[in-house]
């Protein structure tokens, strides 16, 4: 099944890191998530694009999950080149991720 299917995703952006919160929609699928979605897994996901660290940190009460990806922002928002692989494009990437 895709991540989309049991959760949905917020983003942000400071400097050169990209911040991703994945969310289950129902807490009953947040072990599953939690499970599944992790952050080797995610450095591995966004490996063309992520050239750093990737921290997760877990939210069990709001079933959610917080990603900071480092050094994945070619520069920060200001000085990439990139149109729009910033924020909301790679929280909506994640959602394309395949879960168990």
């Amino acid at each position: 099944m895709l991540l989309r299917e049991i959760a949905h995703s917020r983003t942000g952006d400071k400097g050169n890191r990209a911040i991703i919160s994945v969310i289950a929609y129902d807490l009953k699928d947040f072990p599953a998530i939690e499970r599944c979605v992790t952050a080797q897994r995610v450095r591995a996901y966004y490996a063309d694009i992520v050239k750093g660290e990737v921290e997760r940190y877990v939210v069990p009460h709001l079933g959610a999950l917080n990603f900071v990806l480092h050094d994945a922002l070619g520069g920060g928002v200001t000085r990439s080149l990139a149109l729009d692989a910033h924020g909301k494009c790679l929280s909506s990437a994640i959602l394309g991720m395949s879960i168990e």
